[in-house]
């Protein structure tokens, strides 16, 4: 599913909407459960700066993640994301949901995400991402795999590259 540089580049500047797996993405994927059943998660300051400014300079995002939890919630609202969807079996669902409530095409939409259940969803949108540390079937699935982790800046990575692509930064 690669493509090439300039395919690539020229693909980045039709992006509006960036969707994203949390766990193994905007986290290292690692889960600590204390004794009382809170979790805890490692989120990375330059993925929450990338955010931001993304965001400021008109991208639009949203979580679509299969698991539901209150750190996921507090992050992405802090980070003022737009959509946070929990518990989903099927991504694909919100994902047309979004392109229906934007009047937005496949193309519009870059998504990173990191193990089996992404695959679908990378498969549709116009570009492709996973982290660096992503399971090696989906990095054979996708336009482009980071030179970072999950949780260490691989989502930064992903928003530098649409915004250098539409000249915005």
């Amino acid at each position: 599913m690669k493509k090439s540089k300039k395919e690539l580049a020229k693909d980045l500047t039709k992006i509006e909407f960036l969707l994203m797996d949390l766990d193994g993405c905007l986290t290292t994927g690692h889960i600590i459960y204390s004794s009382d059943g809170t979790d805890t998660k490692i989120f990375h300051t330059h993925d929450g700066y990338g955010l931001v400014r993304g965001r400021e300079l008109g991208l639009k995002f949203a979580v679509i993640s299969g698991m539901s939890s209150k750190v996921n919630r507090m992050r992405s609202e802090k980070l003022k994301i737009h959509y946070i969807y929990e518990d989903i079996n099927d991504k694909l669902i919100p994902f047309e949901e979004l392109k229906l409530k934007y009047n937005l095409k496949n193309e519009n939409f870059a998504y990173i995400g990191d193990d089996e259940f992404d695959i679908p969803l990378l498969k549709k949108v116009g570009v492709s991402f996973a982290p660096k540390n992503a399971i090696e079937k989906v990095k054979k699935n996708v336009d482009y795999f980071c030179k970072k982790n999950g949780g260490e800046g691989a989502v930064r990575e992903v928003i530098d590259m649409i915004l250098k692509a539409k000249k915005l930064i």
